[in-house]
């Protein structure tokens, strides 16, 4: 079986989908994974990629559509657009990629296809080819109207590929716990959080002395993101716990010495540094938030642009962490990050709840049989 895997040009877009094109591929089956952009750092897992639209700068395209619209680049930059700055955003995107799709599609003749919910190229190639397709779920949202109100811009798109109407999913995977998110529509699959880049420092693979705090910022630029680590920094000398930077930029480093409960490391693995962490300190981003909530760790997610509100709102109203914005952060809430024992609890609840959903291995049968 050929199984054609399609995602935004954005690394956390792709990252999700690896863990299942890793089964498939180990059941024996074609794997493919076509983005654009940044998304083709995914090549170092080793899988095989196609670069679908060589030309795409997503920066450059956000820019054009918020430009075009400044009211809802208001609300997008504090998370208060709900999903239209997503169907501006990425409905601009998957206009770029449905060419390269498609043709990719035509020429490497999948058996299915296997799409996220903001690359609807994906599910218009699918349509294209009659051949079964899969929504794999990659973050907090519902997947579902995330396809609705991207693919609702993609009338052009589609005509220009001689594609009518989407067909109907033939399965949709739900990696959000529903505890969290509330019941979904379609299979469960546990969210597997991948190792992440660099090696994990000797120190950092045991519990310290002090509460450790991991402090992550974004990997992707842009404005609107805060400035987590100045804020935690500035706060972490009246908090008992040891607190470790990941990637400080200069804003950081140049404002002078650390206090001596802060260390800086590079590039690690965080999901394999969280487990010997009784918090992180974060922006919000679905991929940080899903793996806290997988390793059991409490967390403070800052309630930023894009999707970031909403994810941090829905880890607080579970109580497995705290929204808290940059200018609220003081020794107080970084101390009950590591003491609240209701917050730990929560986190563990979630622990295990994803960890009895089905592997991404478990799916690889409920795929064969699409294709029967």
């Amino acid at each position: 079986m050929r199984v054609l895997f399609a995602s935004a040009p954005l690394l956390g877009h792709v990252f999700p989908m690896v863990p299942l094109a890793e089964a498939l591929r180990a059941a024996g089956h074609e794997v493919l994974l076509a983005t654009g952009g940044d998304g083709l750092d995914v090549r170092r897992t080793g899988l095989p990629v196609a670069d679908v639209a060589p030309a795409l700068r997503f920066d450059r395209i956000a820019r054009r559509v918020m430009l075009r619209h400044p009211l809802i680049a208001r609300a997008e930059l504090a998370g208060r657009a709900g999903t239209r700055g997503v169907a501006l955003l990425f409905g601009a995107a998957n206009d770029q990629l449905t060419h390269g799709v498609v043709t990719l599609a035509d020429r490497w003749q999948p058996d299915l296809v296997v799409y996220e919910p903001l690359a609807v190229a994906g599910a218009l190639a699918a349509a294209r080819r009659a051949v079964p397709a899969v929504l794999h779920e990659n973050s907090l949202f519902d997947g579902a109207e995330l396809v609705r109100v991207t693919a609702a811009r993609l009338v052009r798109a589609q005509h220009r590929s001689g594609i009518g109407d989407l067909r109907p999913n033939a399965a949709t995977l739900t990696i959000a716990p529903p505890s969290v998110v509330g019941e979904r529509i379609g299979d469960p699959m546990r969210a597997v959080p991948l190792r992440g880049v660099g090696e994990l420092p000797d120190w950092l693979r045991e519990p310290g002395d002090r509460p450790r705090i991991l402090v992550s910022r974004s990997t992707v630029t842009g404005p609107g993101g805060g400035d987590v680590m100045t804020a935690v920094v500035r706060a972490a000398a009246g908090v008992d716990a040891e607190f470790v930077l990941v990637r400080p930029d200069r804003r950081v480093l140049r404002r002078g010495a650390l206090p001596d409960n802060v260390r800086t490391v590079g590039w690690i693995p965080i999901n394999a540094a969280l487990p010997n962490c009784a918090g992180v300190v974060h922006h919000g981003g679905a991929g940080t938030v899903l793996g806290a909530l997988a390793a059991g760790v409490p967390q403070l997610a800052l309630p930023g642009p894009g999707d970031r509100r909403h994810n941090a709102a829905l880890v607080a109203a579970r109580g497995a962490g705290l929204a808290v914005a940059e200018r609220d952060i003081t020794p107080a809430v970084l101390d009950r990050l590591v003491t609240d024992r209701a917050l730990a609890v929560a986190a563990d609840e979630v622990r295990r709840e994803m960890a009895a959903m089905p592997d991404p291995a478990d799916l690889v049968p409920r795929l064969e049989a699409l294709v029967r």
